[in-house]
Formats: C-alpha cells, structure tokens, sequence
C-alpha cells in the first residue's frame, strides 16, 4: 500500500500517462543538416548519486530517521509536491519544473542489482540485463534506428563530449568525440577503481572517500561553507564547460542531434553534507551546467531533451562516517523545452524497513530503460520494433514510458 499519492499512480505510470573554461577554442566542424528537430542530450552523472538526497522523500515519515544528518528538511528544499522535494542547490531545475520542462523520476535503476561501479555504469550504458553480452552502447544502436537526415554529408549525428567515447555511444554508427582542453588534474576513473576494489571494506572505503574529498577541497581553496561560489579547477566548473561545448555544436549550422556529457565524484562515502557540503556543491555545478547548456542553446532548447541518470542509488541509511554507499533506487531526470514536465513519476515503495531492498536500499519500481524508450519514441523518433529488438533486447518488462515530450 503506498503511503502517499502522487501524481501518477502506477496505473497511470504503466498505461504510459504522461563559458567553457578557460576559453577553449572549438574546432571549425561543419555537420550535414539533419531531417528532425529532436536534440538529445544524456548526462552521465558517474559514482552514484544520492536520490535520496538530491530528490528528497521529506513526506515520507521514515526518510529523516534513516538518512538522519544528511536528509534534506522540507523547510530547505524546493517544493515539488506533497511527498517530494528538490535538493536547494537545483534552483535551475526547480525552475524548469515550474516552467512545466522538467520531469523527475523515483525509485528508478537499471536492471543491475549489485554494487559494482563499473558493472552498473556498463548495464546503464549497455541496454542489457548483464554488464557484458556486447561491445556497443544502446545509444549507438539507436542511431542505426533515427529517421534519415535530408542530406548526408558527415555521418556523424551524436558527439561525446570527452577524450574517449563512452561505452553508450560505441558501436557500428560512426560518432564524433570532442574534449576540452583542460582535462582534470585527478583520473577519476583511477579514483573510481579504487572506489571499487574496497567497496566492500567499510574502513578503507570511508578513508579513500575522505582523502579525495580532502585534496579536492584544497586544490579548490573551498571549505564546507565556503557558500555556492563555484572555485577555478572545481570538477563542477568542467562540467560546465563539457556542457557550453556541446551547446555551442548542437547549435552550430546542422550541428549533432545528440550528445553524451559525463561527470565523475559522485561517490560520497564519507562527509557527505545535507543542505550544504561536497554533494551539496556537485548538484550546484551540475545545476549550473544545466542552465548554461539552455542558456547556450538559444531557441533550441524548445527542441531539446536532457536525461540525466546515475548508474545506481545510494543507501537509504546513512553509514557511520557521514556518507552513504552504494544502493540500488535513485532518481533520474528528464528536462528540456521538449518536454511534458511539471510532474514527480513514482510508484513509491517507501522506506519502511521491510520495504527496503535487501534492507538497505530504495527498491526500483521502474526501469530506466522504460525511460530511455519513451524518449527515444517520442522525441527521436525510434519505430518500437527496433526499440524492442535491437536497442533494448530482452526489455519486454520494460515497456516505453508514453506521453514526455510535448506534442
């Protein structure tokens, strides 16, 4: 039995109710004109980012007693509804909600059900059950599936905006990879690895956390109340430049339809904040990122939709170093001019003990993947078949999501 109402019960959900830093200079790349008026943009928000935080519960009575210091009061966050709010620092989402461009999603994963980093960030990336079964992402195969463009003079329709090409964007149909030139001074995917070989020693896990957090705070100058500032060098100020730099080619004569952004650090075992602190400053710059995305798109961002996903949750219980670990339900989010929003979609579990999974985490009611084919049917223009058979094989349990983006 849910405990609250929400403004889609699970009925509804299933019938299918609906400034780059430092300057950098962008090479003179001119893209073939393309035949719909779609942009996809997919942020990769890489460590698991805490839902329960970023989207708190605040009507849910056992929310504060689990996540105890690190739960967000209703008094601080940004009203959405009865039962949930937004974290304070995303005024710009909470903007766009109001504005009716901004769906979020609870109680969200993908099909993975362990705690591996680079597993779920494979599954997230994959469109399979499994973290191996094929060497392509579900973003590259839907390329193959996009309506064809009025003239082809670059193949290229979807851009990653980093050194390498993500797993997501690899595959048969060819795609351009674009990086700033600053690169951070700390290898995340190193501190990510290393996040995962002692994911199962507490002790050492809070010690890795807190090290990273220490260096970081000092490379930045920036305190735990050092306030919004963002600092110089911040991972959040790159990310906005990742985020101006796709702006600037989507926007740029037959610029790409599509564009994959990602960013590290989301992995708060330790010191993790409430209102204020680390991730308080990450969903700052990621808020930041976004509204300069917009900003930079100009008029097309009336065309444009923004998912924006993690590869699992975080536990529902705070641990005992002021942090959380890796869980399974999060929360994702869907936003853009494009857009159907103004709405919370979640068929809410709770956080009662015995309706916690595995009785740690926020159990996932919905599959990212129905998500991930609502957009591309509405917004992109996939034929289902192909959803069904080549992009997301063996998802029948996960059928598309009807009625996100705007007729």
């Amino acid at each position: 039995m849910h405990l609250f109402q929400t403004p889609l019960t699970r009925r509804r959900l299933l019938l299918g109710t609906g400034a780059l830093a430092a300057c950098t200079v962008l090479p003179n790349v001119l893209f073939a004109n393309t035949g719909g008026s779609g942009r996809l943009v997919v942020v990769i928000l890489r460590g698991a980012l805490d839902g329960l935080a970023a989207v708190p519960p605040h009507g849910d009575p056992d929310y504060a007693g689990l996540h105890r210091e690190l739960a967000i009061a209703p008094s601080a966050a940004l009203a959405l509804d009865a039962t949930f709010g937004l974290h304070p620092s995303l005024g710009f989402l909470h903007e766009r909600y109001l504005a009716g461009e901004l769906i979020v999603f609870h109680a969200v994963a993908s099909p993975y059900r362990d705690r591996s980093h680079f597993d779920g960030q494979n599954v997230l990336e994959n469109g399979l059950t499994q973290p191996i079964g094929t060497a392509d992402g579900w973003l590259n195969r839907a390329l193959a599936a996009l309506p064809s463009r009025k003239t082809q003079q670059v193949p290229e329709r979807a851009v990653a905006i980093n050194q390498n090409v993500p797993l997501i964007l690899r595959g048969a149909a060819p795609v351009l990879s674009k990086s700033p030139l600053a690169t951070p001074d700390i290898d995340e995917d190193l501190l990510a690895r290393l996040a995962d070989l002692y994911s199962k020693d507490d002790w050492f896990s809070a010690r890795l956390s807190e090290a990273i957090q220490t260096e970081k705070l000092a490379d930045n100058g920036a305190g735990m109340d050092s306030g919004p500032a963002m600092k110089p060098g911040n991972p959040a100020d790159r990310l906005g430049g990742v985020a101006h730099m796709a702006a600037v080619l989507m926007r740029s004569e037959g610029g790409p339809e599509i564009a994959v952004i990602e960013a590290g650090g989301w992995d708060t075992h330790a010191n993790q904040g409430a209102a204020q602190g680390a991730l308080s400053q990450r969903l700052l710059g990621l808020d930041g990122a976004l509204r300069g995305l917009a900003e930079e798109l100009g008029p097309l961002w009336a065309q444009t939709a923004v998912l924006v996903v993690t590869e699992f949750g975080r536990t529902a219980a705070m641990n005992g170093t002021r942090g959380t670990d890796h869980g399974t339900g999060g929360c994702a989010f869907l936003a853009g001019g494009a857009v159907r929003g103004g709405r919370v979609v979640a068929d809410w579990p709770g956080l009662a003990r015995n309706a916690l999974y595995e009785n740690r985490d926020l159990k996932a009611t919905l599959d990212l993947r129905s998500l991930f084919k609502g957009v591309l049917d509405e917004h992109m223009h996939v034929d289902a078949k192909s959803l069904g058979t080549r992009v997301f094989p063996d998802s029948a349990g996960a059928p598309a999501l009807h009625g996100l983006i705007r007729a």
